[in-house]
């Protein structure tokens, strides 16, 4: 078999070094124009070109001159810098986002700085295994794993940054700003420090978002309480006592997903009408632990299984009946999995649409997602619609940040028998 020689591999060895430059030139050039552009309101336009051929020339010489020893640690970094600043600037003829050196030289200079020192981070931080001419497969593979594993976490983390951004600064906007320079997204204080907020505080006043808040807040917490009621005895039965279906149960809990929703809401729509039950929370009661059971059943018989059998067979040995042994021992064992059961069941409920969009015509029975979809109107003002969006957003994501420890926690230990 014949080896590559020293040659091929410093020549594969730029390639890959040179194709992880021109990804990251032309991300981070596109995250930098639009971020900027949102916080400044200028129109920035990224040239992507000279983006990806400087990104190139960045990773090339950062892989040409790096070695193991200290001392040339900093000469690759420098030097690519450099190499960046000087090839963006010679392949845009100056302008390296659409705008002259004398129309903003403040943000011109940040633009440039940023965008040289976030593609000297990521190729620094995604190609450091990278060695001229000292390359191996493990090297190649753990660079490429490297690349990819950045590229993702940027990736995703502006898809979810962005819109968040976008949807809180659109809230504290006013109309004729929105409408005079939608890029400028900075909120202003020219009306006083409530003058921001005035969407949020005309949510409340005119369009009863308290009560919208009051019955989401009511449905959430009693689906919670029914579904809990049903799931603990059922996969308690599914993991612990022995009867006729029992692994075939177990197996088909899931298989009402497989049913599309919207498939359910017509005949589901039609029952409630003759049973008094549709623009009513009382429907919404009956549908919601309905659809969260299945899956609450599926985490809660994972967990019992791992719960040492042996602490309830000396319960049942000291005279305590079932429903005391799950009481006192298994349940008190089971607390990071019901609070990891209680809040996927909260979030549920608590953005569930369609049904509550099908069976609510009552502006006083709306929930919050029901209240939110309603103020896409053209008579209501758009930065209201992005506030509404906000008041549902947030109380989830702050009960989400305070139970995350307890929903990891309930995840994962199921999945190892005690």
């Amino acid at each position: 078999m014949n080896t590559p020689s020293i040659f091929d591999t410093r020549i594969a060895t730029l390639a890959l070094a040179g194709l992880n430059g021109a990804v990251w030139g032309l991300v981070v050039s596109i995250l930098v124009g639009s971020g900027l552009a949102l916080l400044t309101g200028l129109e920035l336009r990224p040239l992507l070109g000279p983006s990806m051929v400087a990104g190139i020339g960045c990773g090339v010489v950062h892989a040409g001159l790096r070695r193991d020893d200290f001392g040339w640690r900093t000469v690759p970094s420098l030097a690519s810098a450099g190499g960046f600043v000087v090839l963006v600037l010679a392949l845009s003829l100056g302008r390296p986002y659409a705008v002259m050196m004398g129309d903003g030289l403040l943000i011109w200079l940040i633009a440039l700085g940023l965008a040289t020192l976030c593609t000297q981070w990521a190729i620094m931080a995604s190609q450091h295994p990278i060695r001229f001419g000292a390359m191996n497969r493990f090297r190649r593979e753990r660079a490429m794993m490297l690349s990819l594993r950045a590229f993702g976490f940027v990736f995703f983390g502006a898809i979810v940054v962005l819109p968040l951004y976008v949807m809180v600064m659109t809230s504290l906007k006013t109309q004729q700003a929105l409408l005079a320079n939608p890029l400028n997204l900075l909120p202003s204080f020219e009306d006083g420090l409530l003058g921001p907020f005035r969407s949020y505080i005309e949510l409340f006043q005119v369009y009863d978002f308290g009560r919208y808040i009051w019955n989401s807040a009511l449905i959430s917490v009693a689906t919670v309480v029914i579904t809990l009621l049903f799931a603990v005895p059922g996969s308690y039965a599914v993991s612990r006592l022995n009867f006729p279906g029992r692994s075939t149960l177990s197996r088909s809990i899931l298989l009402i997903y497989l049913v599309p929703a919207i498939v359910l809401v017509i005949p589901l729509y039609a029952i409630f009408a003759k049973l008094g039950l549709r623009d009513s929370l009382w429907g919404l009661l009956v549908v919601y632990p309905a659809t969260t059971l299945p899956v609450a059943l599926y985490m809660l018989q994972g967990y019992f299984r791992g719960v040492p059998a042996e602490l309830e067979e000396a319960g049942l040995m000291d005279g305590c009946s079932r429903l005391r042994v799950i009481w006192s021992i298994t349940l008190p064992l089971s607390v990071p999995a019901l609070a990891s059961v209680s809040l996927y069941v909260f979030m549920i409920a608590w953005n569930e649409f369609l049904f509550a969009f099908m069976f609510l015509d009552d502006p006083k029975m709306f929930t919050l997602s029901r209240g939110v979809v309603s103020l896409d109107s053209s008579e209501v003002p758009r930065q209201h619609l992005m506030a509404g969006a906000v008041v549902s957003t947030a109380p989830i994501v702050v009960i989400f940040l305070w139970a995350e420890r307890f929903m990891v926690q309930g995840l994962t230990s199921g999945g190892v028998k005690g």
